[in-house]
């Protein structure tokens, strides 16, 4: 078998975790939280999820295949669930928070190298890259300032774990959306990211009623 048929396996191989990530993010996203459908189909989104970034990194560098573009983004969706889906251990007082400020320092560079890639080497600024880098910049930052206070981490577990997988999900459907060309220019790059953030204030707010009202009785 040629190495271009292999590539080419490996874009369906990566194409077909894509599709079960939004079908298995989308089913635990609508589906009541704490069940077993949520966690288990959440389970699920994560491993496929977090193969089909790792596979989107691989074919990113491959001859003929070579996209920092898509590498730096395969970095960003990967970030999203490994720190959606770790940050269910920050229930605990006493974790070990060692490989998470890895994850947290390799998002920091990655999204410094997003926004100064372009204006270095291109000397232009993509709007995209840009963008999708200040929000790992951002978020990893925050994780990392977070890691100093595991009292505080311990009381905002659930709105990282929420927080973060989201973030996981709308990478995955913001890559549908663009592959799909549902919307014109770059355009398909922010609506999904527009409609989530959207989303997640809405599950920030439950989150913050429900530990009020259990503070209060």
């Amino acid at each position: 078998m040629e190495k271009e048929q292999l590539i080419q396996i490996l874009i369906y191989f990566h194409a077909l975790l894509g599709a079960i990530a939004l079908v298995s993010g989308f089913i635990s996203l609508v589906s009541q939280k704490g069940k077993n459908t949520h966690k288990k189909l959440g389970k699920l989104f994560y491993y496929t999820m977090l193969l089909s970034a790792i596979s989107a990194m691989i074919i990113s560098v491959l001859p003929q295949h070579q996209s920092p573009f898509l590498f730096s983004i395969g970095i960003f969706s990967s970030y999203f669930v490994l720190t959606g889906y770790r940050a269910l251990r920050f229930k605990k007082s006493d974790v070990n928070l060692k490989n998470d400020k890895i994850i947290s320092g390799i998002m920091l560079v990655t999204g410094l190298v997003m926004i100064l890639y372009n204006p270095l080497v291109n000397q232009s600024i993509n709007i995209v890259l840009t963008a999708f880098g200040l929000v790992g910049l951002v978020f990893s930052s925050r994780d990392l300032m977070l890691f100093k206070n595991k009292t505080r981490l311990k009381s905002v577990w659930l709105k990282l774990h929420l927080g973060k997988m989201l973030g996981g999900y709308i990478s995955a459907t913001t890559a549908f959306v663009v592959v799909n060309e549902f919307f014109p220019g770059f355009y398909g790059w922010f609506i999904p990211g527009t409609i989530g953030a959207f989303y997640i204030v809405y599950w920030m707010r439950n989150v913050d009623k429900k530990q009020t009202a259990i503070r209060i009785e």
